[in-house]
């Protein structure tokens, strides 16, 4: 069996106990030493040396039973077998059961605990607590560190799942049309689609541009052979001047036709997502053909993944700018704990339910646990830890026994001798 662990004030404890059973017995033995003293001196004896006899023999038989009372708690009484003595030894899976079945029924009860915890203000404690800094600094230290071990545990597979539950199932299951409509409807509304459209012309001039050699070893390859380089020549660069000249007026004529006719093609589009069944049912169809393209689930595992290793590398060698943010978080969160009653009192009632509910989902466990532990002590051990913890007490009863003992011999003795 497993040795039980040492109590921190053991060597204090037995200390005490030592030092009581030596007033216990010392008494025990100055009431036998009296008696002896009184019965040595006979009926010759003054009439008083009878009272103080009678109160020495009740004091010797008080305390001799309340000795064999509380070592028979303990021990077998002189180490003789005893019926009914080393009761705690004999009884210790009884006593274990039934501290389990105490804690569980008394302790873990919803009405214990939540009195309890009301009248601790967890949560304005707690919060007093993270808002100093020298608290917010240590616990983000410690938030890093056990961030990055939940990632560690965490499987990659498992979160590309959850993320595409949470997202790509919601997005399935929303009607792409109306959504696309609202957010066309916005930017047409602001002109944001001019901008870009603006943006996207110029930068096709800009690539005209800069492939324009490229672009005429291109016509030279697709030209008939027998048409000759100075005419490809004249041809390319007629094009690609009107070609490039097209694109930055467009991109700078925000009421050129094609732009216009562009607005008015959007803003249909805005009504046909919004109404149109064909083009809602489109739209849905090159979700769906998004949605279950593999480079989706690539792009997703990959945000996962770079996102990890960003948060362990931070955590690994936190520097002082994201130390510093999440003590500032801690400490703004510590400071909302305990400054607002109606947060305390929602983080309160949180709380509460919480440990209510795993107090009642955990009750038989932690009873059964108490009487397992209790069951695996040592039986000689375990009498000897508990007299630890309450033998000092029991030695007053002993210390009591012998002076009461004595007070009833001479009460009694005194009304023998008033009756005969």
């Amino acid at each position: 069996m497993p040795p039980l662990p040492l109590a921190s004030d053991e060597t204090r404890r037995r200390t005490e106990l030592r030092r009581m059973k030596t007033v216990a017995v010392g008494l025990l033995l100055v009431a036998t030493a009296v008696f002896v003293a009184t019965a040595i001196a006979g009926d010759d004896a003054p009439g008083w040396v009878a009272y103080v006899r009678a109160a020495a023999e009740a004091g010797m038989v008080g305390g001799l039973a309340d000795w064999f009372a509380v070592t028979a708690l303990f021990k077998h009484p002189m180490g003789i077998p005893i019926p009914h003595t080393a009761i705690i030894q004999k009884r210790k899976d009884d006593i274990g059961a039934g501290l389990g079945s105490f804690v569980s029924d008394y302790f873990l009860t919803a009405e214990g605990i939540s009195e309890r915890l009301g009248e601790a203000q967890v949560s304005a404690r707690v919060g007093a607590w993270m808002a100093e800094p020298v608290n917010a600094e240590r616990m983000a230290r410690q938030v890093l560190t056990v961030g990055s071990s939940v990632l560690d545990a965490v499987r990659d597979d498992e979160v590309r799942d959850v993320i595409e539950d949470a997202v790509v199932r919601r997005l399935r299951t929303t009607s792409t049309g109306p959504a696309a409509s609202r957010v066309l409807e916005l930017v047409v509304a602001e002109g944001r689609h001019q901008d870009v459209l603006s943006v996207i012309l110029r930068r096709l001039g800009e690539v005209l541009e800069v492939n324009r050699e490229t672009l005429r070893t291109r016509l030279y390859t697709e030209s008939p052979w027998w048409v000759p380089n100075t005419v490809d020549d004249v041809v390319f660069d007629r094009l690609h001047a009107v070609a490039t000249r097209y694109l930055f007026d467009l991109a700078t004529d925000p009421n050129h036709q094609l732009r216009l006719s562009i607005d008015d093609q959007v803003e249909q589009l805005v009504i046909d997502l919004a109404n149109d069944p064909a083009t809602v049912r489109r739209a849905d169809e090159l979700r769906d053909e998004l949605l279950d393209h593999p480079q989706l689930r690539e792009w997703t595992n990959s945000i996962w993944v770079d996102l990890k290793e960003r948060i362990k590398e931070a955590a690994a060698d936190p520097d002082d700018a994201t130390l510093e943010r999440v003590s500032d978080t801690i400490a703004r969160v510590g400071r909302r704990l305990s400054d607002d009653p109606a947060l305390s009192a929602k983080t309160d009632a949180w709380v509460t339910t919480t440990a209510v509910s795993v107090a009642e989902q955990s009750r038989d466990q932690v009873g059964a646990y108490i009487a397992t532990t209790v069951q695996r002590w040592d039986t000689a051990e375990a009498a000897e830890r508990i007299e630890l913890q309450v033998g000092r007490d029991l030695q007053f009863v002993r210390i009591n026994g012998t002076v009461v003992g004595a007070l009833a011999g001479v009460v009694i003795y005194g009304v023998g001798q008033l009756l005969g």
